[in-house]
């Protein structure tokens, strides 16, 4: 639920940004226990925007804020 709840937020987030992004959440199947937010680019290379792995305890801190995963969207845009 925290991982729904989290990526619906960071989600929402990125197309208040970007007007026509694309969201796609888990489009394979996640690694256990982890967040990581990826932007692919329309070339095909992916970048990371931000990773939750090794962060944590506590648990919270494997989710980003929301607003600095569109900071990391926007700089990796520009």
């Amino acid at each position: 639920r925290v991982f729904g709840r989290n990526a619906a937020a960071v989600s929402e987030a990125l197309r208040e940004a970007v007007a026509d992004l694309a969201v796609d959440i888990n489009p394979e199947k996640p690694r256990r226990n982890s967040f990581e937010v990826s932007l692919v680019k329309e070339d095909g290379s992916t970048v990371e925007l931000w990773s939750g792995i090794g962060k944590g305890p506590p648990r919270k801190l494997k989710f980003p804020d929301p607003a600095a995963v569109v900071e990391a969207l926007k700089s990796s845009l520009a």
